[in-house]
């Protein structure tokens, strides 16, 4: 703290920026962390719901029971699209969605739009995670430069260059560059966390999207 409160306007200025950045990738961070897992226990408690289940009217009763997964996203707008043609009269009236399958390329549709905003969900603030951990350490790197050169100024000022007038200078610099790196290593391990889990989402939603079209299609050669 002593260094911190002997440093320079500018470096202290370096310094809020970088304790902004570390508090709100460490708010990501924890944010992500909840989401993220919500989303992987719910989609594989639904993945196990929805294959021990026969009938789509089945399923979408019990949708609210997973409703952190990506998939139970997936699986309600194509439930509500069968509805509604259901409704407008496209499929048969006898009250089973399952047989009531609608347009295969309105349900590809459904799907290809539901995945992408998914996909954005899952992938949101991530990109303040990867410029923290890009930029902080030069944001930091910067406060040094700049802190180093107030430093020489000063030697100059004085006209001396003994030690004890040198190091208190050159260490309140280095303080910056110290904060970057604590700002922008958490983030750096935290992108690529939660960027491998996302990928692991993203594929599964592909797989289910997949398996809902082969399945609308077998049924609509049934029908």
């Amino acid at each position: 703290m002593e260094l911190v409160l002997n440093a320079g306007p500018v470096v202290k200025l370096v310094l809020l920026i970088l304790v902004y950045f570390s508090v709100v990738s460490w708010a990501i961070i924890f944010y992500k962390q909840l989401v993220i897992h919500r989303a992987i226990g719910d989609s594989e408690r639904f993945l196990d719901f929805f294959w021990s289940k026969k009938s789509f009217d089945t399923i979408g009763k019990g949708l609210n029971d997973y409703k952190h997964s990506p998939l139970t996203v997936l699986f309600r707008e194509v439930y509500s699209e069968l509805a509604q043609n259901r409704r407008q009269g496209e499929g048969p009236e006898d009250g089973n969605l399952v047989a009531d399958l609608g347009e295969q390329e309105r349900v590809a549709r459904v799907l290809r739009r539901s995945t992408t905003s998914e996909t954005q969900r899952l992938e949101k603030y991530l990109s303040f995670l990867a410029t923290t951990g890009s930029a902080a350490p030069f944001i930091g790197l910067f406060g040094t430069v700049w802190g180093i050169m107030d430093a020489f100024h000063g030697i100059g000022t004085s006209g001396s260059a003994s030690l004890a007038v040198v190091a208190p200078g050159i260490s309140e610099a280095l303080v910056a560059t110290a904060i970057g790196l604590v700002a922008a290593i958490p983030a750096v391990i935290g992108y690529n966390h939660f960027v491998n889990k996302t990928n692991v989402l993203i594929g599964e939603m592909d797989n289910f999207c997949l398996e809902m079209l082969n399945i609308v299609q077998r049924m609509s050669r049934g029908r």
